[in-house]
């Protein structure tokens, strides 16, 4: 079983980045996928990023790709999500999210994952 924490989350002006993390502990670290997703108000929780255990595979939302990059350090028990060019749009609840997995796999289907943090604000003024 594995604790995540989430921090980073914040105000920001459109155009400004944000660096979201998320920190694991209670398991190895690597025996997990990774992922990204938020909630707006209102809204369905959506997928944002993953990455698969050794951080050599990546999938991202249509609506963020170039301008987030989601990274992993599994010597720090660490996933963390850059977010540049952020848009108004963005403003939502951060979650990461874990998964056990065998091989090493990308999962964006929020279903799938079987850990979650308990979230941090993002908002992006206009």
């Amino acid at each position: 079983q594995v604790q995540l924490v989430e921090s980073g989350g914040g105000l920001v002006q459109a155009g400004g980045s944000l660096r979201l993390s998320c920190a694991a502990s209670g398991d190895i670290f690597s025996k997990y996928a990774m992922g990204w997703f938020r909630q707006a108000p209102g809204k369905e929780r959506e997928f944002v990023a993953a990455i698969s255990r050794n951080g050599g595979s990546t999938n991202y939302a249509d609506s963020v790709l170039g301008r987030f990059t989601i990274s992993r350090d599994n010597a720090k028990n660490t996933v963390s999500l850059q977010m540049n060019s952020l848009k108004p749009e963005d403003t939502a609840v951060y979650y990461c999210a874990a998964v056990w997995t065998i091989t090493v796999t990308v999962i964006v289907g929020p279903r799938a994952y079987d850990y979650w943090g308990q979230g941090t604000q993002v908002t992006v003024s206009s």
